[in-house]
Order: structure tokens, then C-alpha cells, then sequence
């Protein structure tokens, strides 16, 4: 018996559909490519030498790796201690913001306090005030209190900065949250700040995630208020501001700068790569809240 051969697949005829999808995948590569040019531009200088560094444009691939860029910049440009001090900086300000705000925020959801419309109408409006306006009287404040030229100072107004918007989403995520559980605690005898500790709190991780991530962010990048509060003090500064350390009067180490950058922006890429699945999931039960 003779077999017939196998029918030939046919091909899916061209479509519209389908060019419309091969170019928009075309234009998204070369957004991306747009957009992630200057950090391997940034990466490659970093292993420069001084002159090639001048002479060799928008290359990014360096003639010879100079790695010893990165451990210069790191001994020789202080970026160790910077380094020490942003860690410190910022992980205090994330932690004592949290801390404030919930409680700031659970407190405007579950208690009527007198003059609690009065509150929140202040923290309304000192909301829309420009950062620029507070900045002598905090520095005033700051001097009269000892603090200058402290990591203290900077955590503190860090933190003093972002606690009203902070407060109101903590606020709003809490009022969406049931009070069965925090009225079978008050039953059983436990105190309002208990009641926030043991029940409330446990129950804004996503709102936790949200704040903190987005705001240690925020600190590990911050420049204006580093530089004012530690200026005095060059051993206190962070990365934001050793980076313009480098800028001298008279001679300027470029490749060290750009050594620099990448120490600064790494640690946050890792971060962001390796918890981008809370970054979604903080995000999506803030909104859902």
C-alpha cells in the first residue's frame, strides 16, 4: 500500500496584525536602547583612562580596563566611608518613617480627637509647602538643637519632609482595613497602641512595602538636604554628594566620577531586580486598599 506524504504546514499568511507587532517591538528596542545608552556609556568610562576618557566619544567598550578606577575612587575618593554613611542614612530615615507615620496614620483613622479636622487641615496645607521655604528655619532649628553636622540631622529632616504624605496613605490604608479584629483586642483589655502594634500594623505590609521601598529610594538619592546638614562636616557625606566632591577648581577625575556613579546606582538596581515582585505587589495592594 502506498503511503501519501504528509501535508506541508502552511504558513500563516502576513498580516497587518503582525507587522503592527513586529514594529512596535521594534520601536520598544530602541526606546530601550535610548534610554539604556548613557548608563553602559557611564559603565564603560568608569574603566577609562583619563585621556581615553576625552578622546574616545560615545565609545563604550574601554581600550584597556582600568578597574583600579573603582578601587581608587573607593580608598582615595573617600567612597567607602560615603558609602557607610548612605546606608546608615537611609535605612534609619526608612525605618523612622515608618514607625511615625503608621502610627500618625492609624491614629487619624481610628480616633475622633478634638480638633481632629483642624489637624488634618494643617497637615493639608504645610503638604503643598515648597521645600525650598523651610529650609533656614530647619537649618535655624537644627543648629539651636545641637544637631548640625550630625547623620542625625539628615535623617531627622529626611524624614520630617515625608511624613505628612505618608501619614495620609497610611491613613487611608487603615480605614480600609475591618475592625473586628482591633474590637475583639480592645475587649480583651489591650490599649490602643497595642492594638496598633499586635493588629493594625501586621495588616499594612503592603502599605510597609510601599513606604519603605519607594522612600529608601528616595533617601539613598537625596542630595539637597545631605549637603546643607553635613557641610561642614565632609566626613558625614553620602554618595549623592561625594559624587560632586569630585568636581575640583583646578583638575576633575572624570573616570572616578563615573566609577562613582556606578557605585552610587548600583546597590539600587540590585535592589530593584531582586524585589521587583514586592515592588508590583506593594504597589497593587496599596491601590486595591
Amino acid at each position: 500500500m502506498t503511503t501519501l506524504p504528509a501535508p506541508r504546514a502552511r504558513r500563516a499568511p502576513f498580516s497587518f496584525a503582525r507587522f503592527r507587532g513586529i514594529l512596535t517591538h521594534l520601536v520598544l528596542l530602541a526606546v530601550g536602547a535610548f534610554y539604556i545608552f548613557p548608563f553602559l556609556w557611564m559603565v564603560g568610562s568608569s574603566l577609562k583612562t583619563s585621556g581615553e576618557f576625552f578622546t574616545g566619544g560615545l565609545s563604550i567598550l574601554p581600550a584597556a580596563p582600568q578597574w583600579h578606577n573603582y578601587a581608587d575612587a573607593w580608598s582615595k575618593g573617600n567612597f567607602g566611608t560615603y558609602f557607610f554613611n548612605t546606608v546608615l542614612f537611609a535605612l534609619g530615615s526608612t525605618a523612622l518613617l515608618i514607625l511615625l507615620s503608621s502610627a500618625a496614620g492609624y491614629v487619624l483613622a481610628r480616633t475622633n480627637f478634638p480638633g481632629r479636622p483642624a489637624v488634618i487641615g494643617v497637615m493639608l496645607a504645610l503638604f503643598f509647602i515648597p521645600g525650598g521655604y523651610t529650609i533656614l528655619p530647619l537649618f535655624d532649628l537644627v543648629s539651636r538643637l545641637g544637631l548640625l553636622n550630625t547623620l542625625w540631622s539628615v535623617i531627622i529632616v529626611v524624614t520630617a519632609g515625608s511624613i505628612i504624605y505618608n501619614t495620609i496613605l497610611f491613613s487611608g490604608y487603615f480605614t480600609t482595613l475591618p475592625k473586628e479584629l482591633e474590637e475583639a483586642a480592645t475587649m480583651d483589655g489591650a490599649s490602643l497602641p497595642r492594638t496598633f502594634w499586635s493588629v493594625a500594623l501586621p495588616q499594612a505590609t503592603p502599605m510597609i512595602a510601599t513606604v519603605g521601598l519607594f522612600h529608601f529610594m528616595y533617601s539613598w538619592n537625596s542630595f539637597f538636604i545631605p549637603l546643607v546638614f553635613t557641610i561642614g562636616n565632609p566626613k558625614l557625606r553620602t554618595l549623592a554628594v561625594g559624587l560632586q566632591a569630585f568636581i575640583g577648581e583646578n583638575q576633575t577625575q572624570w573616570t572616578w566620577i563615573a566609577a562613582g556613579a556606578v557605585i552610587t546606582i548600583l546597590p539600587i538596581m540590585l535592589l530593584f531586580f531582586f524585589l521587583q515582585r514586592y515592588f508590583v505587589d506593594a504597589i497593587a495592594g496599596a491601590v486595591k486598599g
